[in-house]
Formats: C-alpha cells, sequence, structure tokens
C-alpha cells in the first residue's frame, strides 16, 4: 500500500484578505534562505532589502517579522523570487503558519504583534 502526502498549498493558510494586488508583492529572498514552504513568517534584510527566514536571534533585520510567504520558494543557491503577504488587512490560520524551529513563546509572540502592525491577524 504507498501513502500519498499532500504537502503545503500556495495561500492555504489564508483565512480572508482584502485585496489580492494590495496585500501581496512579489519580492527577492536571499540567496541561502533555503527551500522555504507556504506560510513561512518571514525577516527583512535591513541592507539590500531581501527577505529570508525569520530569524529572532538576528541582528540584520531578519529578526523582525515582516510577511508570510506565499508559496514555496527555493533560495538554497541563488536568490529567488517569491509572494509574500507583506501588509493587510488579512487573516491568516496561525495553525498552517510556519515558525523559525526553537522559536520561544517570547519570540512568537513578538512575531504575532509585528505582523499585527502591519495588518496580518493571525487567528
Amino acid at each position: 500500500m504507498t501513502t500519498l502526502i499532500e504537502g503545503k498549498h500556495a495561500g492555504g493558510f489564508l483565512i480572508w484578505e482584502v485585496l489580492r494586488d494590495y496585500t501581496r508583492e512579489t519580492v527577492t529572498l536571499a540567496s541561502g534562505a533555503g527551500k522555504r514552504a507556504p506560510g513561512t513568517v518571514l525577516g527583512k534584510i535591513t541592507t539590500g532589502g531581501k527577505y529570508t527566514a525569520l530569524a529572532p536571534a538576528a541582528t540584520n533585520g531578519s529578526q523582525n517579522a515582516a510577511g508570510i510567504l506565499w508559496g514555496a520558494v527555493d533560495a538554497t543557491d541563488a536568490d529567488a523570487l517569491g509572494v509574500v503577504i507583506l501588509r493587510g488587512p488579512a487573516i491568516v490560520n496561525h495553525h498552517e503558519i510556519i515558525w523559525p524551529d526553537g522559536a520561544s513563546e517570547a519570540q512568537i509572540t513578538a512575531a504575532t504583534t509585528a505582523l499585527t502592525t502591519i495588518g496580518i491577524i493571525l487567528r
């Protein structure tokens, strides 16, 4: 018997958004960001303005939540374009959001607050 496993779908975490042409933008994920799935919380690197996975211990800007990745992106070996929810109003399913491995409750709370300030609400 073969077991099939369905992965995450682009935007599968989204409950509601006011207007996709307003809430989403195509951005550059920095080389080395790795393979990222839809729903990954991103930070924005201050120098250069590229995005990467949220890194709470960083000091380059990526420690601050700045958006949520819409679809899968592979930025392992080179910069890659990806669609990101950067602003709200938007409501997302908090069970479908991908946080950094080992993120503490305090770090997740801080990131959730940062997303709320840009109009992205987790429910």
